[in-house]
């Protein structure tokens, strides 16, 4: 019997899959308890390369704040979208890594939209 953990692991597997025989460009978010994470990753055939990350552990944005709540990844999604674009990415393909989209995982994707990048 697999735990609640694995699950996510195989539906998180399965769309990555997908995305890599595409060589798309992904928004990737991963969270804990505690913490949020961003990154946008170009998917290739034979490997994946980090163009941008961000995350609540930045002491620019979130110095002495709880962050495992929606207001800090609301702020996340909002700091991804302004450096991607930035960078000059603007579409994105949206990668929940298995979670469900509800949320913190919803408020960072709906900061995302807001602030330019599209999804």
């Amino acid at each position: 019997m697999l735990n609640k953990y694995e699950k996510r692991l195989i539906r998180c597997k399965k769309t990555r899959s997908i995305y890599k025989k595409q060589n798309k460009i992904c928004l990737v978010v991963n969270k804990t308890s505690r913490h949020m994470y961003a990154q946008i990753i170009k998917y290739d055939n034979y490997m994946s390369k980090v163009l941008l990350s961000a995350s609540t552990l930045e002491k620019k944005y979130f110095k002495n704040k709880y962050t495992g709540n929606k207001k800090s990844s609301y702020v996340i999604g909002k700091i991804i979208a302004k450096r991607a674009i930035k960078r000059g990415i603007s579409k994105v393909v949206f990668d929940r890594s298995g979670y469900k989209y509800h949320g913190r995982v919803k408020y960072l994707a709906k900061s995302a939209r807001k602030y330019g990048l599209l999804f």
